[in-house]
């Protein structure tokens, strides 16, 4: 797979350093710019796609002008702008018979640099916390971005007390408890079904606790509005908010949110808003969009994607995620229905 990039140049569009020192509006423009043009010219399935609109990738100036990948197209075909050999190959989680995604790494770093960049900018020094992982639909397969990144992040924590759990319930209650009676600093991350097994079974009045829920019923429970979903868990573990994390298996990075489902990107990442009838025309800031994602991370595969996730952005930047278009297939990460 990959094969047609072979006989690239290759040549990198911005190094670790450019990309993550990213602070201004300005600054995110010139280097996305920078890497659309790389990647056009590098990354066979986007350029065929650009081509196949009849866009001239030389013209194109700002990001309103660029074209988003539909993300749909890492189900048929290994996007990669690298001709370098594939470190890893990430895949989605899905439904029995579902087409899931596959996204063909070739630095795998650039993957970790961004998590833990990103998380020392949303929470601060990781060593300062015990992270515990609940994550069992994910555990049970290879290849899910979400474990790679957890395993690191319980690893980086240095704290003997972090770690997986699959389904033994008990064995998490009693470790909250023993979190919350050494006051230590606890962040428990959490596929939405499994958190709402956990609460159904267990509760817990921990208002220190970090709860971030990955999104993800995966056909186990009835889908929830994000309102009824973080009450209920508000109630089972005894806290005031719900956190989120906002990835997917297609990009490098991922944004998040410390309540009220209000999603804030670190600086190397933005969410664009379409049209939901006309892809190529942009939607003004607090309307309802198609999510097109700009991941600079995702240099070496395509950093501009269209989703097919519903939401709005305000003027600050944040954003918040509303539901999907129809028809969309269920994704495993990241999804809630509203």
């Amino acid at each position: 797979m990959g094969r047609a990039n072979q006989n690239l140049p290759i040549f990198a569009a911005m190094d670790k350093q450019q990309v993550f020192s990213v602070k201004t509006e300005e600054g995110f423009e010139r280097a996305a710019i920078t890497i659309f043009r790389h990647q056009a010219k590098n990354c066979v399935v986007y350029k065929e796609f650009i081509e196949g609109l009849n866009i001239d990738a030389r013209a194109v100036e700002t990001i309103e002008q660029v074209p988003f990948l539909p993300i749909e197209f890492f189900k048929s075909h290994a996007i990669l702008s690298s001709p370098t050999p594939v470190d890893v190959v990430f895949t989605s989680s899905g439904t029995t018979g579902m087409v899931t995604s596959s996204h063909f790494v070739t630095d795998v770093s650039w993957y970790a640099d961004s998590f833990r960049k990103a998380f020392s900018l949303f929470y601060g020094d990781i060593t300062n916390y015990t992270i515990l992982a609940l994550l069992p639909a994910y555990l049970e397969r290879e290849g899910s971005s979400l474990i790679y990144m957890a395993d690191d992040l319980i690893r980086q924590s240095g704290s003997a007390d972090s770690g997986f759990f699959l389904y033994d319930h008990d064995k998490l209650h009693q470790q909250l408890k023993k979190q919350q009676q050494a006051g230590k600093p606890t962040i428990l991350i959490g596929v939405t079904f499994a958190l709402l097994d956990f609460v159904d079974s267990h509760k817990l009045d921990f208002p220190e606790l970090i709860v971030m829920e990955t999104g993800g019923m995966k056909g186990r429970r009835k889908e929830m509005i994000r309102e009824e979903l973080h009450e209920q868990l508000c109630r089972g573990f005894g806290v005031k908010t719900i956190h989120s994390e906002y990835g997917m298996t297609e990009l490098l990075s991922q944004a998040y949110s410390k309540g009220e489902g209000i999603f804030n990107c670190p600086p190397w990442m933005k969410i664009i808003t379409r049209d939901t009838n006309d892809p190529m025309t942009l939607v003004n800031g607090g309307k309802v969009g198609g999510i097109n994602v700009i991941d600079l991370a995702n240099i070496n595969s395509c950093s501009f994607i269209a989703t097919q996730d519903l939401g709005k952005v305000y003027a600050d930047n944040s954003f918040e995620v509303l539901g999907r278009f129809d028809h969309s297939d269920i994704r495993g990460c990241n999804l809630l229905i509203a």
